[in-house]
């Protein structure tokens, strides 16, 4: 895609810090860095979100970000790593091409993620759950 910033870093064509490159992924350091080592993981081939990944895409960015987390732990040290991905604006996405962030962690570094609990009943986590197995095929 001509004007998504993921697609020019791929291709050479804005500067970026890379970290990794395989076949199908690419990751590199965020510029907003939320903590040092803040790497973003990127499928090569664009795709909008996770509802537009292949299968193959889906396991190489799983597989990239496992082999990055391990790499972050053993070379910086976190105390932790968040692992964050978001699909739609209403989801907090900004770029709209795939991609993961792995974020070291530190005891009070400011980042947080906090979601409003609401506990339903299991009569409508199963009726949820059952739409959801209908469309898995």
């Amino acid at each position: 895609m001509s004007d998504c910033v993921f697609c020019k870093i791929i291709a050479g064509q804005i500067p970026a810090t890379r970290v990794h490159e395989d076949e199908h992924t690419l990751a590199f350091m965020d510029i907003g860095q939320v903590n040092p080592g803040h790497v973003l993981v990127t499928v090569k081939k664009h795709a909008d979100n996770l509802y537009a990944l292949d299968d193959v895409q889906a396991a190489a960015v799983a597989r990239t970000s496992a082999r990055l987390a391990r790499a972050i732990r053993d070379s910086l040290k976190p105390e932790g790593l968040s692992v964050y991905q978001a699909n739609g604006k209403a989801a907090g996405q900004t770029v709209f091409h795939y991609h993961v962030h792995l974020v070291p962690r530190h005891e009070a570094d400011g980042m947080e993620l906090t979601w409003p609990v609401k506990n339903p009943p299991r009569e409508k986590l199963e009726d949820c759950a059952g739409k959801i197995r209908a469309k898995m095929g």
